[in-house]
């Protein structure tokens, strides 16, 4: 399987007191605002670069997970996936990937196995160049 996906981003001005705008193929993202502020600063109004890979690896990751766990003959009630992106000295240094899972006739070890290999495997994962850590907890 083969496909492509486009982002846009638009920016205005100087590094700090500039604006920008990012825009998805998709429309779910039709304008967002980022800035500065955005991303440095803690400003409600707006995203930025690390919260945007949060939520991609997030959802890679669970969707990766639901395969393969479909694979080994069990289907999730839900799988809740908490992205920390953590950015320092000018560069992404770890992703902290935190794991809720509600999945019926499965034991933790097998479900921490299959966690970890969907960690391995998940297209985003590999895309990222920093440490990436999982922590699992199985609630059914």
């Amino acid at each position: 399987m083969k496909f492509t996906r486009k982002a846009n981003a638009e920016w205005k001005g100087s590094g700090k007191e500039g604006k920008g705008k990012i825009t998805t193929g998709s429309k779910v993202l039709d304008g967002t605002q980022y800035s500065f502020h955005t991303r440095f600063e803690d400003e409600k109004k707006g995203t930025n670069p690390e919260e945007l890979i949060g939520a991609a690896h997030a959802g890679c990751f669970a969707m990766q997970l639901s395969f393969l766990l479909n694979e080994e003959d069990f289907t999730a009630t839900s799988l809740d996936v908490d992205a920390t992106v953590t950015f320092e000295d000018g560069a992404i240094t770890k992703v902290v990937l935190n794991l809720k899972g509600d999945v019926p006739k499965i034991d933790a070890e097998k479900f921490q196995q299959i966690a970890h290999k969907a960690k391995e495997v998940c297209p985003v994962s590999k895309l990222l160049n920093t440490t990436i850590e999982l922590k699992v907890e199985l609630v059914s």
